[in-house]
Formats: C-alpha cells, structure tokens, sequence
C-alpha cells in the first residue's frame, strides 16, 4: 500500500486518509475517491492530497478483518460484519470465553497492521456480549500477511471460543455440628441457589445431616438417585486431609477424589470428586460467602462442561490471589452487566425512541399508526424491530389516540411516555421520549412509527456502527446515497434535541456536525419509505397486505 501525498490526476480510487471540510461538504477518512470526488476537491483549488493507495494482492481492511475473524473465531462465536477496517466477534450464548492465548499472540507478532484483542481467558459472558476484536489499522494488509496469519492458527482449534453453559441439576448437603447456626445454613443455600441460578443451573434440593461419614454417605447417595448431576458437600468443618470426613463419604458412596486443593484464594480448601458422571465439591469455607471464590472458578467450568483434572485446577494459579481484589463481581452481576446492552451487534448501551404520537394529518381520516400491515398494526411493526434489534429500553411516545396505540401495542414490554403537547409538532415528542431515557444510555435510535419495512437487522447494522470514540457519534441510514431514518445519535447531542422547537426533528444537527456523521448504506428502500400519504399507503399494499 503506497501512502502519502497524491497528486489528484493519481486519486480516483484512492482511499482518503483525513477528514476534510469543503464549504458545505465533508470527505471522511476512508472515502474511495470517485472523479467526480477528484473533481469537486480540484475545483476547491487543491492539487493534491494525503491518500492511501492499494498495490497489487493488497486487501482491503474490511475484507482482511472478516477474513480473520472468519478463521479464528470458534464455537459459540458470531463475528459482525467489518467497519472501518474493525470485526467484532459475539457470544451466541452465555458461557465461558475460552482463548488461546499462545495463537493470540503468534498473530499479534505477525504485523503491526493486524491486531486482535479478546477477554481474558475463562471470562464469564452473557448472550450477545462482545468477546474479542479484530482490528485492521491501515486502509489494507499485504495479501502475504494475511496467508500468515492463517498459516499461524492453521492446525490447532480457533483462537476464540465459547463454552455455553449448561442447566445442570445440583443438590446442597451441609453437615452440621453442635453450635452451628442454622441461620448460617439458610444463608448458605440461597447464596448457593443464586450462584447457580446465574449460570443457568438449578439447586433441586437440600439436606442437612451430621457432621460423620456415616451419615454423609447416604446423603450423596440419595442426591445421586434425585438425578442430580452436581453434588455440592458444604461441611460443617474445613477439610483438612484427603482422609477427612467429606473425601472419606465420597469415596465410600462409590467415587474417586480427583484433587483436594487449589492455588486459588480463597477457596484453597476445594475438594473435587466423582461419583459416575456426577461430579462432587468439598466446598471450602469462603463458598458460604457470596464474594467471588474458588468455588466460582470451578463452578464456572463445570456448567461450560469443562474438563475437570487435577492438572486443570492445577493451572489455575495465575490470577488466582481474589482476596485482595475487592472490584471482582458476584457471578450473577458479572452475567447481569454483560448481559446488558442486549442485542447483537450493539455492545454500547443503546436506547430507542419511537415517535407515535403524530395525527397522521395527510392520511386523511385514518390514524395511519393503526393500519393493519401484513395482519399487525403499522406502529407495532416499528416496535418489534427495535425490541428484536436489542435496544433497550424501548421508549414509544403516544399523544393522538393515545389509548388506540397503547392497545396496538398491548404485551411489548416497552416504556410508553404520553406527549399531551403532541400538537405542537415532533419536537415536543422527541423532547418527552429522550426526558425518560436512563443515564446509562449512551445513545438512542429516533424511530418512526409509520416506517414499518425497517428492519431489525438494518437497527441492529447501525447500532454496530456506533462509536463516538471513533467519530462515528450521528449514525445515518442511507440508500443509494440518500439519508433515511432511523438516525442513532448519542448522548453528547440530546441537550442540543431536546431544545428544538415546532415541528421538526434534529436533523438539523448533522448538518452541523459533519465530521461525526457516519452514513451506513443499506439493502432495502426501508429507511426511505415512510408511510404519511394515501398514495404511499397505495405503494405498501402492492407488497403487503393492508388493513385500513
């Protein structure tokens, strides 16, 4: 790839390497340079410019960067499709996020061009979360880089993965010795109940029996004959020795102790066993506590169906030392905040507001929100691409007939604000929708309740592009080149919104704002059409059928 200055009888083709503002128009970084591109910048009195140029078997950033994430991404793994030179690869499920860290970095060391960067290893993910990166940093890589790459992972499994977890059934046995508080018992199970509840396992039952092999043995025996597949032994005293009485009930029910201890702390005292295909825990101490433990490590692994030796515990020194570090999150609250924003890609907290409190004044008599669309109301085609996109929350502002359009949208789990200034024109509505929005919201998509062929795939395809670090702050749909909506605007702009006046949206504001406009072409006229007029209604019904 030739980079640098370009004469402009050089640049149709070329990649533009800076943002520029000419009057009225912006040239964006990464813009391919048509001639009548070339043209316009001649006119504005340049000779040259800072351009990227491809060089025979270059490729290009978006298509290096879904080459990669296409060869290195495992089971349970979806990669997006590459923007800007960036593939963003998500869990399909929750699991754990299994790495390689070894092939991680061989491909790192390959380019300086070529970058991935992933969670840490056995990192606890939810639905949708984003588990790693591609980046591409120039415009393009050599074509031979890439063939390295692959040559780097070829053979071995795929550098990302994950291990869903899976409902496995658990029983809770806790042994008891004079002057043990069942209080501290009761405590124990819902501690254990939830633990378990937010890797998607179920405590079946519980028992409490004294603190004696004898009496522990049927114990496990019963647990076994429940079905369960996970037997957790809380004692009433710390195992101290393979010969103690929780690994002596194990092996007399029949099992094997595949290692007592481990290099994490706390929960040094973990015992692991195994009866059949059920597998037993010595629980340490610290696994009455609900503060991240040993006990979660290996819990973790055990619902992602992990193999369990005593080399595996073994190995699990480095990063082990919990103690000291007090920001670790509970397991349901690690699985609760990755889990949110839903929706993949969208990995930024992305709300959405839908404007539906209009009089649909130029359809004439009819509420035009209310028309039946392919046997649903126009409006609830608009929410259930935003709800199917994992936006959240989804707003819906309702001012006209407002009662009609709540029941149109009876059963969505959506926040409805009524606008009783609706009147007065789209500003008030967008002013009410963004007023109820949550601080944690980063953005929000503007939608229009009478767009009813806008996707939630097209939704979703704009929430990828959104990244204010990046300049990509003001996200536009676009088809053949011409603005539509929905418009995803973030956080930074909502003030500036919410002080329009009349009749109008906040379009104004990319105008202004040029150099944080990302414009996002898209495969169907969907973001073009919206439904306002008896004729555009006439239009849908030659491929939908309508239900005025």
């Amino acid at each position: 790839m030739k980079f640098g200055d370009t004469p402009l009888d050089q640049a149709v083709g070329a990649i533009f390497a800076h943002n520029l503002k000419l009057g009225g128009r912006v040239f964006r970084k990464g813009r391919v340079l048509t001639a009548d591109d070339v043209a316009a910048l001649r006119a504005a009195g340049l000779g040259n410019i800072v351009a990227a140029r491809l060089e025979p078997g270059d490729i290009g950033e978006d298509e290096a960067a879904n080459r990669i994430a296409g060869f290195l991404a495992g089971n349970g793994i979806v990669a997006a499709p590459a923007f800007t030179g960036r593939a963003n690869l998500f869990a399909e499920a929750a699991g754990l996020c299994r790495v390689d860290r070894a092939a991680v970095n061989r491909l790192n060391a390959i380019d300086e061009a070529i970058t991935l960067a992933t969670l840490e290893p056995d990192t606890v993910v939810a639905p949708k979360q984003m588990v790693a990166t591609v980046k591409i940093i120039p415009f393009a890589v050599a074509g031979e880089r890439l063939a390295a790459c692959e040559r780097a992972v070829a053979g071995g499994s795929r550098l990302v993965a994950v291990a869903p977890f899976t409902a496995k059934r658990a029983v809770l046995i806790q042994t008891e010795l004079p002057g043990l508080k069942p209080s501290i018992l009761d405590k124990t199970v819902e501690v254990t109940r939830a633990r378990l509840a937010a890797l998607g396992g179920t405590l079946i039952g519980e028992r409490r029996v004294a603190h004696d092999a004898a009496a522990l043995v049927p114990a496990i025996t019963a647990a076994l004959a429940d079905q369960a597949e996970l037997v957790l032994v809380a004692g009433a005293s710390a195992i101290l020795d393979r010969r103690d009485v929780i690994p002596a009930a194990v092996e007399a029910a029949g099992g094997t102790i595949v290692q007592f201890g481990m290099p994490v702390d706390p929960g040094n005292l973990l015992l692991v066993g195994r009866i059949g295909a059920a597998d037993v825990l010595g629980l340490p101490g610290c696994a009455r506590s609900p503060q991240v433990n040993g006990f979660d490590w290996m819990l973790r692994r055990l619902m992602a169906g992990l193999p369990i030796d005593a080399a595996a515990v073994r190995a699990m020194g480095v990063g082990g030392l919990l103690g000291e570090i007090p920001s670790r999150p509970l397991p349901r609250a690690e699985v609760a905040r990755a889990a949110a924003p839903p929706g993949a890609p969208p990995t930024r907290r992305i709300a959405a507001v839908v404007l539906a409190a209009g009089r649909s004044r130029r359809m004439g008599t009819l509420n035009k929100l209310l028309i039946g669309v392919d046997g649903k109301p126009m409006v609830r085609h608009a929410v259930d691409a935003a709800l199917a996109a994992g936006l959240a929350p989804v707003v819906v502002v309702t001012g006209h007939e407002r009662e009609k359009v709540t029941a149109a949208l009876a059963g969505l789990p959506v926040s409805l604000v009524d606008n009783p200034d609706y009147v007065e024109g789209l500003s008030t509505s967008l002013k009410a929708g963004l007023g109820i929005l949550p601080p944690e919201a980063e953005g929000a998509l503007i939608c229009l309740a009478d767009m009813p062929r806008v996707s939630a795939a097209e939704l979703k395809r704009l929430a990828g592009a959104f990244d204010p670090r990046e300049g990509r702050a003001i996200v536009v749909p676009t088809r053949h080149g011409k603005r539509g909506n929905p418009v995803l605007w973030a956080r930074q702009f909502f003030a500036e919104m919410r002080a329009v006046a009349g009749d109008v949206g906040a379009r104004h504001l990319i105008g202004a704002y040029p150099e944080l406009v990302a414009e996002i072409e898209m495969e169907g006229d969907g973001v073009l059409t919206d439904i306002d007029t008896p004729q555009a209604l006439a239009k849908l019904a030659t491929t939908a059928k309508i239900e005025a």
